[in-house]
């Protein structure tokens, strides 16, 4: 998919709790299996992907699938699922599918007995994809309409700003508002000082970090969009391509050498 598509998917998605009684055909769950191992390839993640979603949820209807999001258990790993996940999301929307991150609000045992995981790995969350109609089932407004009554806007994200934001960041936080987060509780925190852009959650090491990782996602699509090309370290900044240029300083020794340099060679 390209960038402009990503976008669009971002305004497309909301989240599906209501799915339509025909599971998922089978040349779909080749492509769903396909992503999963393009993503666990590139990330080091290990995703799986279970054709029968039912058995773990209560709270859903219909049939569907989910993607297992899974890695080793570190904070790194919790921030790369976020973000690759959400890649695989907006995959799906943009195609069609209805899809819902779900951590905590299913049956983890059910779960664990779908999956076959490595050791020193854990479940992160899952991904529920499947058929949906168009319009929102009466269960889903209702829960839309709960998680939604205090949207908060990106400057409320924000610890500190020194300065007024430049339009290309401006673009990307708007993304940033519109991904989605456990309770819609959007827990990033954001700083922009000297030009650069960092973030954090306060709570590292728990599905808040996830959260971080959709945000990340988010706001580069956004960024490259406005044509800033960048991407996240683990320090939670965002580098962009000048950012990432390495350059010792001129020491004052070094200027006394070229001065003295300088007077020799006149």
């Amino acid at each position: 998919m390209t960038n402009e598509e990503y976008i669009k998917a971002i305004d497309m998605r909301t989240s599906r709790r209501t799915y339509k009684a025909k599971p998922l055909d089978k040349k779909i769950l080749e492509v769903l299996k396909n992503m999963v191992d393009a993503v666990n390839e590139a990330s080091g993640l290990e995703f799986q992907l279970v054709e029968d979603g039912t058995p773990a949820f209560k709270i859903f209807s219909g049939r569907f699938s989910y993607i297992a999001v899974c890695g080793e258990d570190s904070e790194k790993a919790r921030v790369k699922s976020g973000y690759w996940g959400e890649t695989i999301v907006l995959q799906c929307v943009y195609h069609g599918l209805g899809t819902c991150w779900v951590s905590g609000t299913y049956d983890e045992n059910k779960v664990y007995e779908a999956i076959d995981l490595p050791k020193k790995h854990r479940l992160y969350a899952v991904i529920v994809v499947g058929y949906v109609k168009d319009r929102l089932s009466t269960k889903e407004k209702l829960m839309y309409n709960a998680t939604h009554k205090n949207n908060k806007p990106y400057q409320k994200m924000f610890e500190v700003c020194d300065k007024k934001l430049p339009p290309y960041y401006e673009y990307a936080m708007k993304l940033v508002e519109k991904a989605p987060s456990a309770t819609n509780r959007r827990p990033v925190h954001f700083r922009y000082e000297d030009d650069v852009i960092k973030g954090y959650v306060d709570e590292p090491y728990s599905d808040k970090s996830l959260d971080f990782g959709i945000a990340q996602l988010h706001f580069q699509l956004g960024a490259a969009a406005k044509g800033v090309k960048g991407e996240w370290d683990m320090n939670g900044r965002f580098c962009t391509e000048n950012a990432k240029v390495i350059k010792f300083p001129e020491s004052e020794q070094n200027e006394e050498e070229k001065t003295q340099e300088d007077n020799e060679n006149e």
